[in-house]
């Protein structure tokens, strides 16, 4: 009962946190497209090409942690 509760609760706060970005990025648009790099990028490309980055990044460490929980879980896990 406490875990689904645990995973409910992170779920929406997930999904808050997402949501909340969004919102904050969706106000400063234009600022976003107004501004330039050194490299004379727009500001608004280069958040995003470093956000899709470290999302890509994070996203490895979590299905590796799932993948070893997930081992460990049904004992065969490497070590």
């Amino acid at each position: 009962d406490d875990i689904q509760l645990y995973q409910i609760f992170w779920s929406f706060m997930v999904v808050y946190i997402l949501c909340f970005g969004l919102y904050c990025t969706l106000l400063m648009i234009s600022f976003y497209t107004d501004s330039r790099t050194a490299l004379n990028i727009p500001l608004g490309f280069w958040f995003a090409h470093q956000g899709s980055i470290y999302t890509f990044v994070i996203l490895i460490f979590i299905y590796v942690y799932l993948m070893n929980r997930l081992d460990k879980k049904f004992d065969v896990d490497e070590i």
